[in-house]
Formats: structure tokens, sequence, C-alpha cells
């Protein structure tokens, strides 16, 4: 019996060091391939209102809803409201061209991604610019029903956006306009 102890207690840490050998000489799982990137649905180059660069934003469809990659570039340091606007231009002073948000067919909403009644479908989520002026976020647009017969256009605003107060969260001056291509 001691013999058969012996035996089994030598060849225990044997067995344990064969396995961690060949643990360690087997060979990783092979990395999967990446996935494939989106196809982007739209583009639209930001400008201030002196016709001075302030970015990108490119647009990327989803099965739920959109995607925005924003590109900031000029902007003041801080928070800005950003929102999907109802009409593909930025023309004359505070863009008023581009109207307002874009919004549910058939049945309009208020704005505000925190108002209980809301939100409108124009409503996006802020966007923080650094110290020098850059600004890079993905923002996302929970739906897919956004169209317009005249274009949508992306509006940048001044400061951030409460997400409550009408009619657009006290965002203030719109800073920046671009047109989705």
């Amino acid at each position: 019996m001691r013999q058969l102890l012996l035996a089994a207690a030598l060849a225990a840490p044997l067995t344990m060091g064969a396995a961690a050998a060949f643990a360690q000489s087997a060979a990783p799982a092979p990395t999967p391939p990446p996935a494939p990137a989106p196809e982007p649905i739209g583009r639209a180059v930001l400008k201030t209102a002196d016709g001075s660069d302030a970015g990108t934003v490119t647009a990327f469809r989803g099965p739920r809803g959109l995607l925005f990659r924003v590109e900031g570039q000029g902007w003041p340091a801080g928070w800005h409201g950003v929102h999907l606007h109802q009409v593909g231009k930025c023309e004359g002073p505070g863009f008023t061209s581009a109207g307002a948000h874009v919004n549910h067919p058939g049945h309009a909403m208020p704005h505000g991604l925190l108002n209980s009644a809301g939100p409108d479908l124009g409503d996006l989520q802020n966007v923080h610019a650094a110290a020098d002026g850059s600004a890079h976020a993905e923002v996302y647009l929970g739906s897919t029903e956004v169209t317009s017969t005249d274009g949508l256009s992306f509006l940048v605003h001044a400061n951030a956006d409460d997400h409550v107060s009408q009619p657009i969260g006290g965002a203030g001056a719109r800073i920046a306009c671009g047109v989705f291509e």
C-alpha cells in the first residue's frame, strides 16, 4: 500500500508538468477575420457661416437606426447640441434654410431626448469639442424613419442641448451646418 501511495505521489507532479508543457506548446486560436466595414449612406461637409471648414459627418444605416460619425474641427471648446434638420440647405444667417428638426411622419413630437413626450427624430446626443477645437463622436438615432423630400442637414449649435427645453434645448446659435450628399 505504501508503494502505491508513493508511486501516486511521484506521478502527480510529472503528470501536472506534462499538462503544463502541453498547454504552453498549444498554438493560439486563429484570429477571426475583421468584420467588413459598413458602407456610408451619406456624408455632410460642415461649414461655418463664413465658409470655414468645420469637419464632416458620415452616416451609416444599421438594422434599427442611423449612426452618425462626427469629425469636427475649429469648434469652440465644450459641449455642443447637434441635430438633424429637414431641409438639405445651409444658407442664410444662422442657417435658417435648414428648417426645423426632422420629426415623426404623421405624429410630430416635441424636442428632447429626456422629454417624456419626445423626442423628435432630429434630436441627437451632445458632442464635446476639445480645447484645440477638434470633436470626435458617434451619435445614434434609434430610428430608420428619417426621410425628407428636401434633403437632410446636420446642424451644430454653440451650446449643449439640455434635452428638455423647447424648441432646441437651450443649445443656442447654429454655428456649423452640412448637407448630406
